[in-house]
């Protein structure tokens, strides 16, 4: 055979494939895009379709689903490769009380995950009644599988006179 015909067969294998992987349909199961006779073509595909190669009447097949699983909602064809694991919240422990004199939480923020982030720390502060009397948060930046001293200041530093105990969240979530 000449190389024309191979080009063509080559060209005409590549366009099944580039259809086949962009979720594009032959028409099995009437039109989608076309005249309304059944005898259109083509059209996206959809998770809902049944991809087996029996024809009607076949067994649908699980793996047809899970195929179509894998693929995000935005169109693009593929998983989305870019997506981080989550990241797991930082643990935080009180390492001193605020006071009068000094209008803060001292607290230990460790990050267990590998890569450094920033978390949103939150201390409530109490009266001796264990009244709230308030309750600031604090972003702070964490390197990766490290523990950083931060502090995390009263709103207001009149309130401090009156703060009897400091409870921190015991795990900081990611900042958003």
């Amino acid at each position: 055979m000449n190389s024309r015909g191979n080009a063509l067969k080559l060209t005409a294998v590549s366009a099944l494939v580039v259809l086949t992987l962009t979720g594009f349909s032959t028409g099995r199961g009437g039109s989608s895009s076309g005249g309304g006779d059944g005898s259109g073509g083509g059209g996206c595909s959809s998770s809902s379709q049944n991809h087996d190669s029996s024809g009607s009447g076949g067994s649908h097949s699980d793996y047809d689903d899970d195929y179509d699983d894998t693929y995000d909602d935005t169109g693009s064809g593929g998983a989305d490769v870019d997506a981080s694991p989550a990241e797991q919240d930082a643990t935080v422990e009180l390492v001193d009380c605020a006071s009068p004199t000094a209008p803060y939480a001292t607290v230990e923020v460790t990050n267990p995950n590998a890569a450094s982030g920033s978390f949103t720390v939150t201390v409530t502060f109490r009266d001796a009644s264990g009244a709230e009397v308030t309750a600031p948060a604090k972003d702070v930046h964490v390197p990766g599988n490290d523990t950083v001293t931060a502090r995390v200041e009263i709103d207001d530093s009149a309130a401090a006179g009156r703060v009897d105990d400091c409870d921190p969240d015991p795990y900081a979530p990611p900042a958003v």
